[in-house]
């Protein structure tokens, strides 16, 4: 190691690992990345750190990181560096014929692709183990840096699949345990973030442009700067949800931060870093009994006016549900009704609501509730149907003698309710009008949204 000038190339073992395991069972020595690390340590020992390239920045723009390469080594870069004879060399070594069968057929560095491979995940403990390795080395190289993190324990899941998934963090994929963002971090600050929920139906994103535009208003209305671009907010949800292998039946819990803070303290004047996106894509079921119907209560805790803070923007502080979704718990109900501050029916603590009664479908005006993507989505419905809509106010007592009530929102989609405050809804049964939208929103999942890019590719 004295002798000659040295470079270390490393790659994610989220690429490593589904490509080899097409040749061989990998395992954590043959992954070699605990090696390259000593070695890094050993040369730096020596006062000689060596240069750190990564394989999937080198592959995206080969002559810029080759000709960083050759500066930082003290060797001149030639073009001829690019492209090569094809077949073996003689310097290829011993395992050349299991390894090097598709560099022996290229003359040149291939393009990157633009998305991932599903992630197989019964080397995902191997992953957890062999990622900080590399997260270590990639802070090395140049232009990068990497937080890492120790791992949390789990609790117990309701979906038991959820506990080894990929979540987006910033710009990067890591594992649940590992997905965590700064203590500095505006959301943990303050609550000083918007989200969305998204759902995946047969590899499509439902109404992903409507959210996203909801999220970039909030965004603009709680003057976040630095905002990614929508297409990068769509790469990041696509390469997440194309790891983790889901095309159906999932949801996706999309938050944007202001960023990451210098110190400590309620200024966004120390917001100096950008914001923080994270995807975080679930194995989620609607959360509802959508079929027997659900049971609400009314809250003592009213809806924030828009003279508080506006529920227009759809901010990640939720006190204000929560302290009503409590109330909710206590009493064993699904969720909470929340009144605004003249006593009339804004929404529940997590969805929008609509009554019906003779025949009339209503729902609150969005005055004190958020103006749910489901919701009007539900709205387009109604009028589809040729039923007669109203958004107006609506009185508890009126929620109390309707003949049918259903609850909208992206995580449990149109859910029934059969009971209000002890009172049974209509005969306590799934309506006739509910099933109606029921089976139109179900219809429209299935014929909508925005394609994940390769899923229906071999």
């Amino acid at each position: 190691m004295s002798k000659g000038k040295h470079f270390i190339l490393i790659r994610n073992p989220l690429d490593i690992l589904p490509s080899f395991e097409k040749v061989v069972p990998p395992s954590f020595l043959e992954l070699g990345l605990a090696d390259l690390l000593c070695i890094y340590n050993e040369l730096s020992e020596r006062g000689k750190p060596p240069p750190v390239i990564d394989a999937a920045e080198l592959q995206e723009n080969p002559e810029a990181v080759l000709c960083g390469l050759c500066d930082d080594l003290g060797i001149p870069f030639q073009p001829a560096m690019l492209n090569w004879e094809a077949g073996p060399k003689p310097f290829d070594g011993l395992w050349a014929p299991w390894w090097y069968k598709t560099v022996h057929k290229s003359t040149g560095f291939d393009q990157a692709r633009k998305y991932p491979q599903p992630f197989p995940f019964n080397h995902y403990d191997l992953l957890e183990q062999s990622l900080p390795l590399y997260n270590i080395l990639r802070c090395r190289v140049k232009k990068r840096s990497s937080l890492l993190s120790s791992p949390l324990p789990l609790p117990d899941l309701p979906v038991p699949a959820n506990e080894k998934l990929l979540a987006w963090v910033g710009d990067e994929i890591l594992p649940r345990e590992s997905a965590k963002v700064s203590v500095f971090d505006s959301v943990v600050q303050g609550g000083d973030s918007v989200w969305e929920g998204l759902r995946v139906y047969n590899g499509k994103i439902f109404k992903l442009e409507e959210h996203l535009d909801r999220m970039f208003d909030s965004a603009k209305a709680l003057a976040f700067e630095n905002v990614p671009t929508r297409d990068e907010i769509k790469e990041a949800i696509f390469r997440t949800l194309i790891r983790n292998g889901m095309f159906d039946n999932s949801h996706i819990r999309l938050s944007l931060t202001r960023g990451k803070k210098v110190t400590s303290g309620m200024s966004p004047a120390f917001n100096q870093y950008g914001c923080t996106l994270i995807v975080l894509a679930e194995w989620k079921p609607p959360v509802y009994d959508n079929t027997h119907g659900i049971v609400l209560v009314t809250a003592t805790t009213r809806r924030n006016s828009p003279n508080n803070l506006d529920s227009k923007i759809h901010h990640n502080n939720l006190l204000n549900n929560i302290l009503a979704k409590i109330e909710g718990n206590n009493a064993k109900a699904d969720d909470a009704i929340m009144l605004d501050k003249d006593g009339y029916v804004s929404e529940t603590n997590a969805t929008n609501i609509f009554i019906v009664k003779k025949g009339r479908v209503s729902t609150p005006h969005a005055d004190y509730c958020l103006p749910g993507i489901t919701r009007a989505t539900v709205m387009d419905l109604v009028v589809m149907e040729k039923l007669t809509l109203e958004e107006r106010r609506i009185s508890l007592s009126e929620v109390h003698t309707a003949d049918e009530i259903w609850t909208t929102g992206t995580m449990g989609e149109l859910s029934p309710v059969v009971k209000v405050d002890g009172r049974t809804i209509g005969n306590g049964e799934v309506g006739p009008v509910t099933k109606k939208l029921q089976a139109a929103y179900k219809k429209m999942t299935e014929q909508s949204g925005v394609p994940i890019p390769t899923y229906h590719e071999t």
